[in-house]
This record gives C-alpha cells, structure tokens and sequence, in this order.
C-alpha cells in the first residue's frame, strides 16, 4: 500500500509539465487502468484453485455458453478481442487440463473448433460460484456504482467500435 494516491501526484506532476486541460482524462484513464490490475490480481486468485487464470475461465466460459459447446479458435479470438497465438495458447492450457479439446470444424477442413469437455463444464460452473462468491472482486462498490461504470464504459466502448449499436 503507498502512502500517497499515485494518480493525484499524477495529476499534479501533469499539470505542472502540461498545464490542467490534459489532467481529468489523463487521471480516468489511469485509475482505470489500476483498478483493473487490481480486480485481475482478484479474479486470478478466486479462479487459481480450479487451475485457471481469468483469460483461461473467459475462454472456457466463451465455450460453456456456446449453442453446441465449440466455437472456432478464429471467433474465440475476435470475442476475446485477442491474437490468435493468445488463443492458442489458452486453448493448449484448457485440452492440457482436460478442460477442453481441439475438433475439426464438421464443414470448413480450414477451421478448428474448440469445445468444452464435461469437467471444463465442471470447472466453468466452479470457478463461477467462486467468483460470484468475491462479486467479481469488486467491493467496495455497489450495484448503483457498477451499473454507471458499465453504462460510461459502454459509451467508450460503443465509441471505439467494440460492437454494432442498436
């Protein structure tokens, strides 16, 4: 724990080499960026007993709420806004575990699917509970707080194109 509040001397050693006008969303950005270190290093840990990072319990879950239970590496890529390699690899750390294996897409011999094993299924529904358990390791804040982070966030993201708005 620091003794100070590193986006306030942020803001202040901003301000002093670029003047106010780049300060407000120059501290958003950043405190943005540390609580979501934060909350990973949360998440990692509650989803750590069932041999998962969160990346892995986000691509196994990706699996477990799919209509047939696979998806193709390429989709799980795009979903997970990842490189392929990153898909790879954490379809290599699920089949290693058990969790989930490698198929030929039935149509396309180009494409290879991901699916979800019974204990992938198993260790998707765990975690999970482990998670709700720490509320995505979220507290202190509320429900009232989360749903205006979600709807600000949602503004950004609909802005930069993360998905098709209706």
């Amino acid at each position: 724990m620091l003794e100070f509040d590193p986006i306030e001397e942020a803001g202040r050693q901003w301000e002093k080499h670029w003047g106010p006008e780049p300060v407000v969303p120059m501290k958003a950005v950043t405190s943005m960026m540390r609580v979501q270190q934060m909350w990973l290093g949360r998440l990692n840990e509650a989803v750590r007993p069932f041999e998962l990072s969160f990346a892995r319990y986000e691509a196994l879950m990706l699996l477990y709420f799919s209509r047939r239970g696979s998806l193709p590496l390429g989709k799980m890529g795009a979903r997970l806004q990842v490189h392929p390699t990153s898909v790879t690899n954490l379809v290599d750390g699920l089949e290693q575990q058990g969790y989930a294996r490698r198929l030929p897409h039935p149509s396309d011999r180009r494409t290879t699917l991901a699916e979800i094993t019974e204990s992938g299924r198993a260790a998707a529904a765990a975690a999970t509970e482990a998670l709700h358990a720490i509320r995505f390791g979220t507290p202190p804040l509320d429900d009232g707080d989360l749903q205006t982070l979600t709807d600000v966030l949602r503004k950004a993201r609909e802005a930069a194109g993360d998905f098709a708005a209706r």
